[in-house]
């Protein structure tokens, strides 16, 4: 049986024609390590999964696992003194190295960073195959598989779940509204300040990770209760509040005046798929605006942003997304190797956007208690925004992954506006 790649899917494979559009996540396992039995595990567990003999059709938009045994890279670093600092390496170096891009391929590499008496598994993925929640689940399984832990053997997982027009079927009437409203989404964009790429072209990215430790984020996630939005939109606020220096001055009185940021929205539930059983990749996004005018406590802006996601969810409008993919399939077509780096930047102006995993509640949901000390999740900017935050809430502690391409900030400017990012919610709620 073959599948064929969803919307959001089909993106994906025409941003990593311009640079490897990956992700990596990065789990710590309490055990020393043993590089030959950590392999076998790999390579038992995908199989067992489904998860082997891949191939793609990548014109046809068609992919198939064909099963049966399969052999996933694993490479093996010295953690040194500083674990978390050879890991950010790793996923620097991971998120810069291609997949192959059609035919047969495996769409998995690992890496583990060895601590010594642990070490962190870090796994690397085409990022068109899977969403965040199924890769949380599989790293579980592996990482249980690996510890001994006594967990019911996964069954072979569903690979081929429908595609983006079961949600249409199930969604007419929010696809049909959110149709309506794509020319708010275009007059937001001609509102919106414009990314720079001061670097050129040059899709390269680099990563910066820091943390927030559980008693600051706890303090961040009740004040958002308190304010009545989610974290996400608190999070959101703050991204936009750290940016708004770097950006720069945007004067009220010209056209674009207004600083915008995005969203990467799980719609697994929509079409109606739990993550422990179903393995694929369900996402779209969404963004939001403001003009951030002087004196705008974080608050504020939390709540202003709260009343935009908010309309988002229960309208369903990151569906517009969706339709905008099926728009813009037909002119990348036409467009220039070069256009099509900057085509995003012009026409869907954002400066940032926040990827958001409680793997928490996602480590629950799998069966598993407690949560891993450490999670830590990176994904690839591609086309789409200079900047974007992997927050990754595990064990109380928020895991920010910064991925950012290199033409638009430097490694410096990153560092600091991490700094910024970790020290602003540290003062939430003081």
């Amino acid at each position: 049986m073959k599948g064929r790649l969803n919307l959001f899917q089909a993106a994906m494979l025409r941003w990593r024609s311009l640079h490897p559009y990956s992700a990596v996540h990065a789990v710590h396992v309490e055990l020393p390590l043993d590089a030959l039995r950590l392999s076998a595990v790999i390579d038992d567990e995908l199989q067992a999964l489904g998860l082997t003999g891949l191939t793609l059709d990548a014109r046809r938009k068609r992919y198939e696992y064909a099963g049966g045994p399969s052999h996933a890279p694993l490479a093996v670093v010295n953690a040194g003194d500083n674990p978390l600092l050879a890991l950010a390496r790793e996923i620097e170096r991971e998120l810069n190295t291609p997949f192959e891009s059609d035919g047969a391929l495996v769409p998995f590499r690992f890496v583990a960073i060895d601590g010594g008496a642990s070490f962190h598994l870090a796994l690397t993925y085409d990022h068109w195959i899977a969403a965040a929640d199924s890769i949380v689940v599989l790293l579980k399984g592996l990482r249980d598989a690996y510890l001994g832990v006594a967990a019911p053997r996964q069954a072979p997982l569903l690979l081929y779940p429908a595609t983006t027009r079961r949600l249409f079927r199930l969604h007419a009437r929010d696809a049909i509204r959110g149709l309506r409203r794509m020319r708010e989404i275009a007059a937001s964009a001609r509102r919106s300040v414009r990314a720079r790429y001061p670097g050129g072209d040059d899709p390269g990215n680099g990563f910066v990770y820091c943390r927030v430790d559980p008693p600051d984020f706890a303090v961040a996630v009740r004040t958002a209760k308190a304010w009545g939005v989610t974290v996400n939109d608190l999070l959101l606020a703050v991204l936009m509040q750290v940016l708004d220096p770097v950006v720069g001055e945007r004067p009220s009185d010209k056209r674009r005046h207004e600083l915008a940021v995005a969203s990467i929205v799980n719609v697994r539930a929509d079409f109606g798929y739990d993550a422990t059983t179903t393995f694929g990749q369900f996402l779209s996004s969404f963004r939001v605006a403001h003009a951030l005018p002087p004196g705008t406590s974080l608050r504020e802006l939390a709540r202003d942003i709260h009343a935009e996601t908010s309309r988002t969810k229960n309208e369903k409008l990151y569906m517009q997304t969706l339709l905008a993919i099926v728009a813009l399939a037909g002119i990348w077509r036409v467009l220039s190797p070069a256009r099509r780096q900057g085509f995003h930047a012009k026409h869907y102006p954002v400066w940032g956007a926040i990827s958001m995993m409680n793997v928490d509640a996602q480590w629950r949901d799998a069966g598993g208690e407690p949560p891993p000390p450490e999670y830590v999740r990176a994904v690839s900017t591609g086309p789409l925004a200079p900047l974007v935050i992997a927050a990754t809430t595990a064990a109380g502690v928020l895991h920010a992954g910064f991925s950012y391409r290199t033409a638009a900030f430097t490694p410096e400017k990153v560092a600091a506006i991490a700094a910024d990012f970790r020290e602003r919610i540290a003062l939430i709620g003081r």
